[in-house]
């Protein structure tokens, strides 16, 4: 993947939500790891996780019918949100940056050793270690049959 931009409700560089599981893969190769994480038996749902070590990028996929893009997860210091390298931004510039664009619906909470800072109304959390920012998760609801809602 050449660009590593996160556009909240969008998707990842040149992967958007809802893009098909096949078609990611050939964007993106195969991954060194992956797991169905629900039983659709049992769950109702399904979620397929696959681990892209070489860009430091999760990728989760949702639907049964159809599964799709719905949500990543970075850890990669190249990612870029609205024109700041994510990485290197404090808890009150992440804030800022988001509130700039659009996003109000601020949440912020301590679980296990990390501080998490999330926005609801772009279903995006950041989590720090201190004042260093781990890790950006951010997706999209997405229906038995693939598609976003």
């Amino acid at each position: 993947m050449e660009k590593f931009m996160i556009e909240p409700l969008k998707g990842f560089g040149e992967i958007p939500f809802g893009m098909p599981l096949d078609d990611a893969v050939k964007i993106l190769g195969a991954p060194v790891f992956y797991e169905e994480l629900n039983d659709i038996e049992e769950m109702g749902n399904r979620s397929i996780f696959y681990e892209y070590d070489d860009i430091d990028t999760d990728i989760y996929f949702e639907g049964i019918t159809k599964s799709v893009v719905a949500c990543f997860q970075t850890e990669n210091p190249e990612a870029v949100l609205y024109e700041k390298k994510v990485f290197s931004l404090t808890r009150d510039e992440v804030i800022e940056l988001m509130r700039k664009n659009g996003f109000k619906e601020l949440e912020e909470e301590d679980e296990e050793g990390e501080h998490r800072v999330s926005f609801e109304d772009a279903m995006i959390d950041f989590f720090f270690d201190g004042n260093t920012m781990t890790a950006v998760s951010w997706g999209v609801l997405v229906d038995d049959q693939g598609n976003i809602i």
